[in-house]
């Protein structure tokens, strides 16, 4: 069972705290995370890119010339994609990237990031975390008393105004709660910083 060091805002060891070895000490499974991250980054596509084809661009109504003696090649219309102007072959049309990852699947990818960060030393607990205001100042200081630095993932057991609103100026700093925070978004995090409620609540949900 994995146990980290419990640390209070000032950066001061409070304890111990036992993590669920479940959740927290897996073996992390490299392809359920690589199919999760891929599903993740798919949904954040939007897919509103469009292009016309021949039947959607303007004009083109009336064959440029008679078929035959001309001496030219023959021509329908001057919207066909050979033309300028003409409408786009096979191009891309709005459409939903969302790939379907079954929730076993998901849990599995979510325990392993979580174990490779505890097994990488990059996982964080503290008791708790409390701002007396919403300034900027004081979380930077708070990251300070914790030696962290660069890209930190704040993970919430529910949402906080003033912890969010107080980290939203800091560059790399994201704040998230346990059921907002994505596979994704905690790889591509140097570090996460937990509180122990959070803790509980992830062990609830997936152990």
């Amino acid at each position: 069972m994995p146990k980290l060091a419990l640390l209070n805002q000032a950066g001061e060891n409070v304890g111990d705290i036992e993590l669920l070895d479940s959740v927290f000490g897996i073996e992390p499974n490299q392809q359920v995370v690589y199919e999760v991250v891929k599903a993740q980054r798919a949904a954040m596509r939007q897919g509103t890119h469009n292009t016309k084809n021949r039947s959607e661009v303007r004009g083109g109504g009336r064959k440029p010339w008679r078929q035959k003696g001309t001496g030219r090649a023959r021509q329908g219309s001057i919207r066909s994609p050979q033309w300028v102007g003409g409408g786009v072959v096979f191009g891309p049309t709005p459409r939903d990237y969302t790939l379907k990852v079954n929730r076993k699947v998901r849990r599995l990818a979510l325990k392993s990031v979580l174990s490779s960060k505890v097994a990488d030393k990059s996982f964080v607990v503290v008791e708790g975390l409390a701002l007396e205001s919403s300034k900027t100042q004081e979380f930077v200081k708070v990251l300070n008393n914790l030696s962290l630095s660069g890209k930190v993932m704040i993970v919430l057991d529910q949402a906080d105004e003033a912890v969010q609103l107080a980290a939203r100026n800091i560059p790399g700093v994201t704040v998230r709660t346990v059921d907002q925070a994505s596979v994704y978004e905690m790889l591509n995090h140097k570090a996460v910083l937990t509180t122990k409620d959070a803790v509980k609540k992830y062990e609830e949900v997936l152990g």
